[in-house]
């Protein structure tokens, strides 16, 4: 299955959930409200979320921390919206049969990012390391409690050890990472932190000082993993971090660019009116994510941002089969690989180079056809990859979409970009389609 996104979207209803939950309904206060200064009051509220929305059982202890069920559920949905818009399918949405191995690095006590995202699709599997026993040892009975053996492995780590452990584990390649690192440089960085607030905290804290603080806080933390990843490159798809300050996101990408990442991605994590999170994740290879999914954070200045994947345009007073000749008069004739399915006014299309160039169409009649002129075929999906090892790699991967403008009497061509690493030549493709297409 694939569980609603929006099933936190508002804040959680708790007299809705006390007549769901016995154990809950027990620490609700008079007034409809639940004490959060109350630690246990704070762990039947996760418990409780996790039996009712997605069948999970979990035992917590006393000393380690107790996560907030829709902050984490959230992370898990952004990462499968990273994957699901950077898939060989270029599908642009979840497929059931696909197999996903995640890493969750650090995995605490609760184990509940491989218990969320194992609950929430059937095809994902994890490893999940710690460097602590006591949440490894409670993490082990979650996955036992909830019939995972076979689906999470645990592995217990040391603070010297790689925090992306591949070759420990026998895995050649994963598609994700998830991680939630210590936030504090060191104790009395917490204890000022917790002293700085202008109220008390809205959930009381039980986390341990091995979960909460690490040498040079968070952005040391993931800066290590970015260390990790320029050597292992495209053995992990996506690499991301939850992060618990805004500005360590700025830091986290600024050492990204340092490395010559050029392809990250952003987001905010935001439940209700609770406390503020934010992920950052990145990508050694050329798969590009759907903008909403890679710029979600839209305070950032500019530089920090990735580059736009997606642009669109206007044609004045036509019809959805007038621009779909339009477009497919334009792109056909090109060096490309190109399908257009007429059933959902859609197209995809890859380049190995700049073909849309007058030198380029120049050098075509003049030479031929070098670039496979082959098209996918498959019906379920689109773009899917090709099993001709001979073809030459894309340099662009591209989506057309034609839509109907709701608010106007016009059509829209929507460009996004899937794949590529040069952001020019999908700009220039993108103006070279409106050039052609406006003035047609």
């Amino acid at each position: 299955m694939d569980m609603d996104r929006n099933l936190y979207q508002n804040d959680v209803v708790f007299s809705a959930l006390a007549l769901q939950d016995a154990d809950f309904n027990k620490h609700l206060k008079a007034n409809g409200q639940l004490d959060f200064s109350n630690p246990e009051a704070v762990k039947q509220l996760t418990k409780s979320l996790l039996k009712r929305d997605f069948g999970l059982v979990v035992e917590l202890p006393d000393n380690r921390l107790c996560p907030p069920v829709p902050n984490r559920f959230n992370y898990v949905r952004w990462v499968q919206d990273l994957l699901d818009t950077t898939s060989d399918s270029y599908a642009d949405r979840y497929i059931p049969d696909r197999e996903v191995v995640g890493l969750d690095i650090g995995t605490g006590a609760s184990c509940i990012y491989p218990l969320l995202g194992c609950a929430a699709r059937r095809a994902w599997r994890f490893a999940a390391t710690d460097i602590d026993d006591v949440n490894l040892e409670y993490a082990k009975r979650n996955i036992v409690a909830n019939h995972l053996r076979s689906r999470v492995r645990p592995l217990k780590t040391d603070p010297k050890d790689p925090l992306i452990p591949l070759d420990t584990l026998g895995i050649e390649s994963i598609d994700f990472t998830i991680c939630n690192p210590p936030f504090y440089a060191s104790s009395s960085d917490l204890l000022s932190s917790a002293a700085k607030k202008s109220r008390p905290p809205n959930s009381a804290c039980t986390g341990a000082e091995i979960e909460m603080v690490t040498a040079g806080g968070e952005v040391a933390f993931v800066t290590r993993m970015i260390q990790e990843s320029d050597a292992l490159k495209n053995r992990v798809q996506w690499y991301t971090s939850m992060l618990g300050k805004l500005s360590s996101v700025s830091e986290v990408i600024e050492q990204l660019k340092k490395r010559g990442v050029d392809n990250w991605a952003v987001t905010e994590f935001v439940q209700g009116t609770r406390t503020r999170r934010w992920g950052v994740a990145w990508s050694w290879g050329d798969m590009r994510p759907r903008m909403d999914v890679a710029r979600g954070i839209y305070h950032l200045p500019k530089h920090l941002l990735p580059f736009p994947s997606e642009t669109s345009f206007s044609i004045p007073k036509s019809t959805i089969d007038t621009v779909a000749g339009r477009v497919n008069d334009t792109v056909q004739p090109l060096d490309v690989q190109w399908q257009y399915r007429p059933q959902i006014s859609t197209g995809i299309g890859f380049a190995k180079e700049n073909v849309w160039s007058r030198s380029a169409r120049r050098r075509k009649q003049q030479q031929g056809t070098a670039f496979s002129s082959k098209k996918p075929t498959s019906e379920d999906t689109m773009g899917e990859s090709s099993d001709e090892d001979d073809e030459p790699e894309p340099a662009l991967g591209f989506k057309l979409e034609i839509r109907q403008d709701e608010e106007a009497d016009n059509m829209e061509v929507r460009c996004r970009w899937l794949k590529g690493g040069d952001h020019v030549l999908f700009e220039s493709f993108c103006g070279m389609l409106k050039r052609q297409i406006t003035s047609s």
